[in-house]
């Protein structure tokens, strides 16, 4: 008996079935059957299921002799399926890689309860994925089975049926099945929670729920939706059958009120002709069924009110007044930011005329984010060295927290920002400023940028469209000739950026300023960082920081971090730095060994709490190479990143440390305690030695002294015997490839 039965309704979904199939054969737990039923679909789904019947011995196909609709194809399933479990995936959506083990790991920990539900995101045309934004409702504290009495918020989620598995003998002793018609998840999904005897949650997206352009039910116009008045009347049918559920009569009285009042606001779901009608039969459902004892949100009281007493044009006329109010708000809106936009451009303007303040100062990092990476080592220094120095810092509001006291947060598109830009002597960024900012004679503008250079960047990616995307390399050009001043950190990132940002700038080559940082940091300090993060003590700290994929619309994971988890055992704790979370894998951070860092505004603060770094092309290797801490590469997509990015010299010849071509791979090198050995040290030695001549924990006050205080005699020690530039790839090609 396999653990799982998956049913699979097909109908008209032709060119979704195989991503459908296919993300459920391939998860790593395999002890389940696929069902799927072929509901007399006209296209390709009967023969697509056969197909995989032949290929895949827990696949069973079964053909309806003719259409009936998603409830009686699920039924039809339902009667073949073997399963402890059951759990319904339509044809069009899919399951997130590693959810099944994912149910399976929470149902072993809450009992094997009635019920288990679980999160889906809801996935788009464009590649977008949004989780659910009622996740919370699916938080795991508190018993880990219980009633629907003692957590009656769960029915605010989307009552559908496959966000959820179900015990089959529970379903079989209760007798439950679908109706025909549309909206039969209603009668299943209410009468299901009701009546379960132990219920548990799973925070943790398991479904991909694809947002089709047509085909679907809710984008259908049909008087088929008038189906939605008889399964609320097999809902309270339930009920009225089961005395000891009538206190649930209110919750669902107010849940069909919600539900018809959506249908009815949609204006793709009724004909026209048929809108009263409908307007009419939900007046006489709220009479037939009206159970006070759950207050609807003040929103929607006077709408349920016109409802229940069959006002329709009334209802109407308050349906337009409320658009053409939120037309209203949103003009008012647009003109008040046009009006504050001509008066910031006028202040600008103004304040360009003004003289210039010699001794002030702006940084910027990650275009407007956080006090972090090298513009923040400057200005700490700066504020250290150069007398009566003034510093802004250009950040979001919700990140003036990180700024330091004597430092002047500045809020874009603020007039205080746009003072600051006009007036400041020095301009300090590792991205680009303003577009719009006019670089005035006298200002002196310093390009720190982000870390070395491993992925192809600024004009080099001219040939490279994958990457470059919409970048504008006329205004790139532009931006490049305002630079005074570019940093470097090493030999490397000198002949790299010459030919990638050309212009008469100044290159500073004097190491990496964000560095500083680990070449100051006492054992204390990092004791202090990994108590703020929550590493327990005496746990290694793997940091896990990958980089944005550009071949990639989505930002899937390449790495199951859980796996790993299981790999390394109880005393590691991984450090999790996703580059996105919205639809990657089936956990959300749940692990108690992996620790959500996505979100921390320093790289270097993490770097320093962690025991050894897992990456893949991200420049933050050649800064922790400076810490003498084992690297571990990730390279499973190196070919397609190298067709879309490409790189400036080949990092499988001359890594960080082991480099793992898989993630099987990877887990044999932590199995086996490579990721530490002396291998990796002889490599983590020769790549700082190229990379890392002159991080000596002064970079920042270099940049300051030549900078701020005009000091020429400020050369590194180490620039005399300067390492050889490792040999580049010509146009961003591998090497050897």
């Amino acid at each position: 008996m396999p653990r799982f039965s998956v049913i699979v309704p097909a109908f008209r979904v032709q060119a979704y079935l195989h991503a459908c199939l296919d993300s459920v054969l391939s998860q790593s737990f395999k002890d389940c059957e696929i069902i799927v039923v072929d509901d007399c679909s006209p296209d390709a789904c009967g023969p697509i299921a056969d197909e995989y019947a032949r290929r895949d011995p827990r696949v069973t196909a079964l053909h309806l002799p003719r259409n009936a609709g998603l409830g009686p194809a699920r039924n039809a399933g339902m009667e073949r399926a073997s399963g402890d479990y059951l759990i319904f995936l339509d044809g069009d959506d899919t399951l997130l890689p590693e959810a099944l083990q994912t149910i399976a790991d929470r149902l072993g920990a809450t009992g094997d309860p009635d019920v288990l539900m679980y999160d889906y995101a809801r996935t788009y045309l464009t590649g977008r994925s949004v989780r659910n934004v009622l996740a919370d409702r699916l938080n795991e504290r508190g018993p880990a089975a219980f009633r629907l009495a003692d957590r009656p918020e769960l029915l605010e989620l989307l009552m559908v049926v496959w966000n959820k598995t179900y015990r089959r003998a529970f379903v079989e002793a209760e007798g439950f099945a679908f109706p025909p018609g549309y909206y039969e998840d209603t009668p299943w999904t209410y009468p299901v929670l009701m009546s379960a005897g132990s219920i548990a949650v799973l925070d943790a997206v398991c479904v991909s729920y694809r947002q089709r352009r047509r085909g679907n039910i809710l984008s259908t116009t049909s008087e088929k939706h008038f189906d939605i008045f008889d399964q609320y009347d097999r809902v309270f049918a339930f009920v009225d059958a089961r005395p000891e559920l009538a206190a649930w009569r209110p919750v669902l009285f107010r849940r069909m009120l919600d539900h018809f009042s959506a249908v009815y606001a949609s204006p793709d779901r009724l004909p026209l002709p048929s809108r009263p009608a409908f307007f009419r039969r939900a007046t006489a459902a709220c009479r037939r069924y009206r159970t006070p004892g759950a207050p609807a949100p003040r929103s929607a009281r006077l709408r349920h009110g016109l409802m229940r007493v069959g006002a329709r044009r009334t209802y109407r006329a308050l349906a337009a007044s409320r658009r053409l109010g939120k037309g209203l708000r949103r003009g008012t809106a647009a003109l008040r930011r046009a009006v504050r936009g001509a008066a910031l451009h006028a202040h600008y303007r103004l304040q360009l005329r003004l003289p210039l303040r010699p001794a002030h100062a702006v940084f910027a990092a990650h275009g407007g984010g956080g006090y972090a990476c090298s513009p923040a080592a400057i200005e700490a220094k700066a504020r250290e060295l150069v007398p009566g120095l003034r510093t802004g810092w250009i950040c979001r509001p919700v990140d003036a927290h990180t700024v330091p006291t004597g430092t002047r947060p500045l809020a874009p598109g603020t007039f205080a920002y746009w003072s600051a830009l006009a007036r400041s002597t020095y301009l300090v960024n590792n991205a680009d400023f303003d577009r719009r900012l006019v670089k005035r004679r006298g200002q002196i503008l310093v390009q720190t940028h982000r870390g070395t250079p491993l992925r192809t960047e600024g004009a080099d990616l001219l040939d490279r469209p994958a990457a470059a995307r919409d970048t504008d390399f006329e205004q790139l050009l532009r931006t490049v000739d305002t630079w005074d001043f570019s940093l470097s950190a090493n030999p490397h990132s000198t002949l790299v950026r010459e030919r990638a940002y050309p212009s008469a700038y100044t290159t500073l080559e004097y190491g990496s300023p964000r560095t500083d940082v680990y070449h100051r940091a006492t054992s204390a300090d990092v004791a202090r960082l990994r108590e703020t993060l929550g590493i327990p003590a005496g746990s290694t700290a793997l940091l896990h920081a990958p980089t944005h994929r550009d071949y990639r619309r989505v930002q899937r994971p390449a790495l199951d971090l859980e796996r790993l988890i299981r790999v390394l055992g109880p005393h590691f704790v991984i450090l999790d730095r996703a580059v996105a979370r919205s639809g990657g894998r089936a956990r959300t951070g749940a692990h108690p060994g992996i620790i959500d860092v996505t979100g921390h505004p320093s790289p270097e603060a993490l770097a320093l709490a962690s025991d050894a770094l897992i990456t893949d092309y991200s420049s933050l290797m050649f800064d922790y190479v400076n810490l003498d801490r084992p690297v571990v590469l990730h390279l499973g997509d190196i070919e397609a990143y190298e067709a879309a990015r490409g790189t400036y010299f080949d990092i499988t010849a001359f890594p960080p440390g082991v480099v793992a071509r898989g993630q099987d791979e990877l887990f044999d090198i932590f199995a086996t305690d490579h990721w530490r050995g002396s291998r990796s040290a002889e490599l983590r030695a020769a790549f700082r030695a190229r990379f890392c001549p002159y991080d000596d924990g002064h970079a920042a006050e270099r940049v300051v002294r030549r900078v701020f205080l005009g000091e020429t005699d400020v050369l590194p020690a180490s620039s005399l015997a300067m390492p050889a530039p490792v040999r580049q790839n010509p146009a961003g090609a591998r090497a050897g490839g």
